[in-house]
């Protein structure tokens, strides 16, 4: 299964949030903290070898999550300016249990971010609309036409697009302020700020 997505930076939510009902964008989930943890070896292997294993707690559900970077010929084959990936999730039931294994197998949480989340879909794709620690993102996920003729919608120039993990976003935006804050988490980034 492939995702197919972008983000883009919200500089008026308000308007967005009109354009979207414009559009024929309907709420499916209100404004949610949603809290993710990435997990990988001490030597990050899983990160060097192009994948992601994550574990989210989204109000009451928990979902697992592998990404996996398109090989260069898989990459090779397509085109366009939206962000491909192999992804498998699952719902899990208990998160805790989850993370027991990562941690009895060598694995441990590597980096930490939250969000709170509203979703918006049309029936072919969805518009997330992200409160971050770093400021508002929305991401665009379904297939490629219908990202560009709901960005078109939006007012989102192709220009515009993000192909960038949160976690590189929170890495450039480390860069940009000079904080030490080492996780993508509100009380982190707000402590590290007021100081």
């Amino acid at each position: 299964m492939q995702e197919i997505e972008i983000k883009f930076r919200v500089h008026d939510r308000a308007a967005l949030q009109n354009a979207a009902s414009k559009a024929g964008l309907v709420e499916i989930t209100p404004r949610t903290l949603e809290q993710n943890t990435l997990y990988d070896t001490s030597e990050r292997r899983l990160r060097q070898g192009g994948q992601l294993l994550r574990l989210r707690h989204y109000g009451d559900k928990w979902l697992l999550t592998h990404k996996r970077k398109l090989t260069a010929a898989e990459d090779a084959a397509r085109s366009g300016p939206h962000k491909v990936r192999e992804e498998t999730e699952s719902e899990v039931e208990i998160g805790e249990a989850v993370e027991h294994v990562f941690l009895a197998l060598g694995l441990k949480a590597v980096f930490r971010y939250e969000k709170f989340r509203t979703e918006y879909s049309d029936g072919t794709g969805h518009l997330t609309l992200d409160d971050t620690p770093i400021g508002e993102y929305a991401e665009l996920e379904g297939p490629p036409a219908w990202i560009d003729r709901t960005a078109q919608a939006l007012g989102i120039p192709e220009l515009d697009y993000l192909q960038q993990s949160y976690g590189e976003l929170f890495l450039m935006w480390k860069r940009e302020t000079g904080s030490p804050a080492e996780n993508m988490t509100f009380a982190e980034v707000t402590v590290v700020e007021s100081r």
